[in-house]
């Protein structure tokens, strides 16, 4: 199964990955299906939303956190406090 990977990065890491360069993406409070057409990585700038996959496994994701998600993964995004994101695709 797909795993969705939550790190807490130092500021060295967040340096080494140009985190600074990504693209900011903002939701607000809301639900929504979502499928991952490639790797993502992303950090978050704000916020809190709970990630729950096709198997029923759920991610609390918030500020602070790295998270991956791999290309095909089909979740539900569930934004309980609005989210301000970095992101790449890999």
């Amino acid at each position: 199964m797909k795993q969705i990977k939550i790190s807490q990065p130092t500021e060295e890491e967040l340096k080494e990955l140009k985190v600074t360069n990504w693209p900011i993406w903002e939701c607000g409070i809301s639900r929504f299906d979502w499928e991952y057409e490639e790797d993502e990585t992303c950090y978050i700038l704000e916020g809190k939303v709970i990630v729950e996959t096709e198997d029923g496994k759920k991610y609390e994701i918030k500020k602070g956190d790295l998270v991956t998600f791999p290309k095909g993964l089909k979740c539900i995004w569930d934004v309980k406090e609005p989210i301000r994101k970095r992101y790449t695709f890999r």
